[in-house]
């Protein structure tokens, strides 16, 4: 995939896509979640208010309204925990749009690819309007009770390099419910490869006075930090906080990209409008196609 320029935030522009998502309801899957937006079902007041209609059988559209009911108040609140734990975790991604405030991009900076073996010098927090930097020796320690405020965290194979080593630093840390991962959900769009590559490709982040840094050179900065070395910490904080930051638009892009492909033609936004593009001959115009779900 050759290089592409991405114009950032698009991603408000799906800010609908909790109240079109399905899957968090008992028994709903993806197809079934696609067979419902077919019929014109395309957001929770519609599943509500297709008693009736033979879409859903009646014994299942009292237990769906408990969980609509539900789903409304838990939104309502700002209660992503609520989604992150009832979601497949393949589509936390959804909950960005809506509660984009209360999500944390972090990485982390080690000494080793091994959490028994090294030791986490710095972690860099990018959320709710601020970018803060936690260093070994100095104040590392306050990381949890940062992080504890945050209900989405946002990483690059965090599944299985940041997480772990984190747990094994603070073995009773707290982390948000709802964890994307930019790695694989990037994948599942078609861009594979390390941080910095994608980057690249997708014209997106800002690398000014970290250029050429790698994760090697992370390791070496912190040692010279530690004999002393004049600069060396301020440049190795500079690098994790580039490795942050960018992290957002990248999400941004992502959310954007699956929203795209996934949504019925009625909920995409109109090119430069603020939300969906749904009229009533849209929304209503399929419904009573097709059996009634039973699930």
């Amino acid at each position: 995939m050759g290089p592409h320029r991405y114009t950032l935030g698009r991603t408000e522009r799906y800010s609908t896509m909790l109240r079109s998502t399905f899957v968090h309801l008992q028994g709903i899957g993806l197809a079934t979640e696609a067979a419902l937006w077919s019929r014109g079902i395309l957001d929770w007041s519609d599943l509500r208010g297709s008693a009736g209609s033979g879409l859903v059988h009646a014994p299942r559209q009292a237990s769906l309204d408990r969980e609509l009911i539900a789903s409304e108040l838990a939104l309502s609140e700002r209660r992503g925990v609520w989604f992150a734990h009832r979601l497949p975790s393949a589509e936390t991604w959804r909950l960005y749009p809506t509660f984009h405030r209360e999500t944390a991009f972090l990485d982390i900076e080690t000494t080793s690819l091994s959490p028994y073996e090294g030791i986490v010098t710095t972690v860099s927090v990018h959320g709710g309007g601020a970018t803060r930097t936690f260093v070994a020796e100095e104040d590392l320690e306050e990381l949890p009770a940062y992080l504890a405020r945050f209900q989405l965290l946002v990483t690059f194979n965090g599944i299985r390099f940041d997480v772990p080593f984190l747990l094994v630093r603070f073995p009773d840390l707290i982390v948000p419910p709802g964890h994307i991962d930019l790695r694989f959900l990037l994948y599942r769009i078609g861009y594979a490869g390390g941080l910095k590559r994608i980057e690249q490709t997708l014209g997106l982040g800002d690398r000014a006075g970290v250029e050429g840094i790698h994760g090697l050179d992370a390791v070496r900065l912190w040692e010279q930090h530690r004999q002393g070395r004049s600069g060396a910490l301020e440049r190795l904080i500079r690098y994790n906080r580039a490795d942050t930051v960018n992290l957002e638009p990248l999400l941004d892009f992502a959310v954007t990209e699956l929203a795209r492909r996934l949504l019925p033609t009625p909920l995409r936004p109109e090119p430069g409008g603020p939300g969906g593009n749904r009229s009533e001959s849209a929304a209503g115009g399929a419904r009573g196609v097709g059996p009634p779900l039973s699930q």
